[in-house]
């Protein structure tokens, strides 16, 4: 056998036996009445000379063990035992030595499941003394003989909640990380896949979903009779992989591909059927893409409530579970681009991820990077050239807010070995895929988009290649192939490399601009600085230092009377402050400065001719541009500040088509001091635009908003009274026509301008009369008879305006009235459920929110009282009722302190069954904990409260939910105020566990994409 590659960094790797597990059956007899599973496993193994294989199983009774049919003798040791003993939270005296506490308990646990826990005996005792040593030399030499075993283990799982979970008649896995070998012993290892075949066995009314290919099922003749599922999967795979789903499905077969199925629960058929009408579009065009056929036989998407789900998406080898939320029908318009897109990326997954995996966990960011990247693809082709585009301008603004520690190093071995995978947890792991996704974008714009497709080709074909043992990918054999395949150049690439994935940071560019009407000449002076915070203590590589700047060039685009023309001139490294200067091609010639006609106006218009813009498109008389875009084609992730004259800004929002230039246009013009009324106007004509991307043109509307004040006139507020009764009144009967939402990108800019409306303010910061008003008469003359499409998330945006106002003595009047359609609304919910409580939800909020701002009118114990009984699960759906929670401690942390909407939440937690619920309520009290530690409140946590966090970050429910457990860790971090280290959490703690992860509250585009 192949020699074992040797580990990079001696603290990365986990307890080995040297053994391999070429093949493993597992069967499993699910007792759903008592929440019981009866498990038998067969592994064929090739036995190292130490005659021990290693394993890992928890969270089980393990009955008997043998080898070749015979007893054998085996070690194991549970990884999580309880032992009732608070004597280490004894030095506990304030929030700093909890957070001491907590990153002790948490490294420790993150630590022991590193290592293998069930050691078996394959050989005989006399071999025992030689165990240390062998292992030693498994890890340095190659493989000695090796004699080929069948292990056999019998085993129980009695009302288990890690790895796998109950529900009313229903049981799944989930993709935790590190939590297969809870519900079957198994092997962790990168280099380890097998070949697995899966025996379950259920009551005869349920459906088994796993994977591979169903090979046929077993009717017993037992009373009541039983069904056994038999499946097979050919290729091999990480144990991580193996997913199971039970439940009595209704499954539908692909009417456009053979091979793939759809189930979920019979309640859900109609919406299953309009939700993926659209996916034989994605799977054909990955296909098509990476001309290869689907890496699996069969494929299986399984839509399970979402209170069973830990995650929306969770990816399993040729299946995928995801949570009934992302189901909807044809009335339904809002959810459909986010559920599209997250069943593409699943589908993604498939090829990159668990059929291609990761050489080793500093390569994960790869299969990541090109899992989104395959999903870009699907984008563009299906949504829209402009929503991808977009999208992608919004997660590079976010990656460099947030690219500021080592924790966001795509491939750093500090960073894999320390974080121990929880990297890829909550916010920052959305960060990095984010970041994994644009530095396989840059490397697309620099080898261009036919090269970058051919390594994608070479990649898939040589997974297909029989001949090579593992499917892996490694980061070192992409930068290969970028210079082979990519023709780019190997110091380009011995730049770029260690830059952008080995480290951290984004440059952030700081430009302004001047034109030299004597020399025809722009200059521009460039500062350069980087993201890296400087207190993440982060230095793992020597270009870490901003002044080293990064590789290439950037492109300054500069738009002249005569044409368009691209210069790539600015330096990314060398000195920090540049002062540039480029040719402008365009002259302005003496014709071009008329005198004003006889009877005109000082500004150059008549009154008798059309009407024309007051100013040339030109900057002025005196130059030649027209605007200027720095890297227009996104070729790097950087955060830029580019100070152009206001024209400029208008010529980019009227003139450029790119819907990331006018985003930019409209974001510098919404931060203008003083903002003229040529601009405004601009803004109100490009929302007016109905062939212009609608995204954009919301960003227009609430531009409009930020823009209006007393001195303007309120010409902003007004611009969005007028755009929206233009489109949606009567304009006989002055009041709003019947909902018609045919019109799709004109729905979801009608949507948005109440929001926008409703965050006007006056010098005195409270909400125009008119604003108020104006949504008033949109809630009360709301009417849907006629239209095909649901009005839910219409009225919920309505209400969601409501919780902006800020009522003054001029608008008061109208609080009433807005709280009884309110009080209507949530009767008519309660009557008749509308799509996810999406309805109900808002309203809770908003009436929450409307007592903390209005609480001499509206009395919070009245609305805590209201609110209290959505928090019923028995009652309420499951979203309804979380939502409801996460809202009780909002009004228990703005009424009574963070001390009381902890203690809160420790009991909503206790009181929570779902594994998907408790991870919500930790992580909105911990943004909570970030709130008051940015607001310098300084609450004063109680020892009691401390104690009762540090007792659930040690308990079975946190070791069950990892995500749960991350999120505490974090909470008690927050709360001892440790904000400075800026995400380097648990970075160097080898070193110093007292550096923390800073958890940052996600930027405004987080709240459209949901976890």
């Amino acid at each position: 056998m192949a020699k074992p590659r040797k580990q990079k960094n001696d603290e990365q790797k986990p307890e080995t036996s040297g053994g391999v597990i070429l093949h493993q059956k597992l069967c499993i007899s699910v007792d759903m009445e008592n929440r019981r599973i009866y498990g038998h496993t067969e592994m064929k193994v090739m036995v190292p000379e130490s005659g021990y294989i290693a394993l890992y199983a928890d969270n089980m009774t393990i009955t008997r063990v043998t080898l070749d049919g015979e007893h054998t003798e085996f070690d194991w040791v549970p990884r999580y035992q309880f032992v009732n003993d608070d004597s280490s939270f004894y030095s506990i005296s304030c929030s700093e030595s909890a957070a001491d506490v907590a990153c002790s308990t948490y490294i420790s646990s993150l630590s022991r499941e590193m290592a293998p826990n069930l050691i078996i005996t394959c050989c005989d005792k006399t071999h025992n003394n030689l165990v240390e040593e062998s292992r030693d030399n498994i890890i340095e030499n190659s493989f000695p003989e090796q004699d080929m075993k069948i292990i056999c283990i019998d085993y129980l799982l009695e009302r288990t909640e890690a790895g796998v979970h109950f529900g009313e008649q229903m049981l799944h896995s989930n993709n935790q990380t590190r939590r297969a070998h809870c519900w079957f012993p198994c092997l962790y290892s990168y280099s380890q896949n097998c070949t697995f075949d899966l025996e379950f066995t259920v009551s005869s009314n349920f459906v088994v979903v796993s994977n591979g290919d169903l090979l046929y099922q077993v009717l017993s003749n037992d009373d009541p009779p039983r069904k056994t599922f038999v499946y097979k999967l050919d290729v091999p795979i990480n144990a991580n992989w193996i997913s199971l789903s039970v439940g009595p499905f209704e499954v539908i077969p692909d009417n456009n591909i053979g091979i793939v199925s759809h189930m979920c629960l019979s309640r859900d058929l109609p919406k299953l059927h309009y939700t993926v009408s659209f996916f034989h579009n994605a799977f054909s065009h990955y296909e098509d893409y990476l001309s290869v056929s689907f890496p699996f036989g069969s494929y299986k998407q399984v839509f399970i409530p979402p209170e069973l789900s830990i995650s929306s998406v969770n990816v399993g080898a040729s299946m995928c579970l995801f949570s009934s939320q992302l189901l909807f029908d044809e009335k339904v318009l809002d959810q459909t681009i986010e559920t599209r897109i997250k069943l593409a990326y699943a589908l993604a997954r498939q090829w990159f991820g668990v059929y291609i995996t990761a050489e080793e966990p500093n390569d994960e960011w790869l299969l990541e990077g090109l899992a989104g990247f395959l999903t870009d693809s699907f984008i563009k082709r299906f949504l829209g050239n402009n929503e991808a585009r977009y999208q992608r301008y919004k997660a590079n603004y976010g990656v460099c807010k947030a690219d500021t520690s080592g924790a966001t190093a795509l491939s750093s071995d500090a960073a894999c070995s320390n974080l121990y995978g929880t990297q890829t947890i909550g916010f920052y792991g959305k960060i990095r895929s984010w970041k994994a996704l644009a530095v396989l974008q840059m490397l697309e714009k620099q080898m261009g988009p036919d090269s970058f497709r051919k390594i994608l080709h070479v990649i898939v074909y040589r997974a297909l290649d029989g001949s090579r043992p593992n499917r892996t990918l490694s980061t070192k054999e992409f930068r290969h192939l970028a210079n082979k395949v990519g023709n780019l150049e190997r110091p380009f690439l011995k730049e770029f490399f260690p830059r952008w994935i080995e480290s951290c940071g984004c440059p952030i560019l700081r430009i302004g601009l001047s034109f030299s009407k004597r020399r025809n000449m722009i200059e521009l002076a460039v500062m350069r600085s980087c993201s890296l915070s400087v207190s993440s203590g982060y230095c793992d590589h020597e270009n870490q230092d901003g002044d080293a700047g990064w590789p290439g060039m950037m492109s300054i685009r500069v738009h002249e009377l005569d044409g368009m023309y691209d210069h790539p001139s600015l330096p990314m490294t060398g000195d920090a402050c540049q002062l540039l200067e480029i040719q402008c091609h365009s002259k302005l010639a003496a014709k071009r400065i008329q005198k004003a006609k006889k009877g005109s106006k000082a500004d150059g218009s008549d009154d008798n001719a059309d009407f024309v813009p007051s100013q040339d498109i030109r900057t002025s008389l005196d130059s030649p541009l027209l605007w200027i875009r720095v890297d227009p084609e996104m070729e790097y992730l950087a955060e830029m500040h580019f100070h152009q004259p206001v024209q400029m800004w208008i010529n980019q929002l009227e003139k450029d088509k790119d819907v990331v230039a006018q985003a930019q246009a409209i974001e510098a013009l919404r931060n203008l001091l003083h903002l003229p009324f040529a601009a405004v106007n601009a803004l109100n004509n490009f929302l007016c635009d109905s062939k212009a991307f609608w995204r954009v043109r919301i960003e227009a509307a609430y531009a409009l908003a930020h823009t209006a004040s007393e001195e303007s006139d309120w010409a902003g507020l007004l611009h969005l009274i007028k755009f929206y009764k233009s489109r949606r009144f009567d304009a006989d009967t002055g009041l709003p026509r019947p909902n018609d939402f045919h019109d799709v990108p004109e729905y979801f800019v009608l949507e948005a301008i109440p929001h926008a409306v409703a965050v006007v303010r006056a010098a005195d910061k409270k909400s125009p009369r008119e604003a108020v008003e104006f949504i008033l008469m949109l809630l009360k003359y709301n009417d849907n008879n006629g239209n095909p499409y649901s009005d839910v998330y219409w009225l919920a945006a309505l209400v969601s305006s409501i919780s902006e106002l800020e009522f003054g003595p001029q608008s008061v009047s109208f609080l009433p009235s807005l709280l009884k359609c309110i009080d209507r609304l949530l009767k008519f919910d309660s009557l008749m459920p509308c799509y996810s409580g999406i309805l109900t939800i808002s309203c809770l909020r908003t009436l929450a929110r409307v007592a903390l701002k209005m609480s001499t009118s509206v009395s919070i114990d009245s609305v805590y009282e209201l609110i209290r009984p959505f928090t019923n699960s028995e009652k309420s759906s499951w979203k309804i009722h979380i939502e409801a929670n996460k809202t009780l401690l909002d009004l228990e942390y703005y009424s009574k302190g963070l001390n009381a909407a902890l203690s809160l939440f420790t009991k909503f937690l206790e009181e929570e069954p779902s594994a998907r619920g408790q991870m919500k309520l930790a992580v909105h009290i911990m943004q909570l904990c970030q709130i008051n530690a940015e607001s310098g409140t300084g609450n004063v946590i109680c020892y009691p409260t401390l104690i009762a966090i540090l007792r659930m970050l040690a308990s079975k429910k946190a070791f069950n939910n990892v995500f749960l457990r991350h999120y505490l860790f974090c909470i008690l971090q927050v709360v001892a105020g440790r904000l400075g280290a800026a995400c380097a959490f648990l970075f160097n703690v080898c070193e110093d566990f007292l550096v923390p992860w800073k958890i940052c509250l996600a930027f405004s585009y987080e709240a459209h994409i949901q976890c």
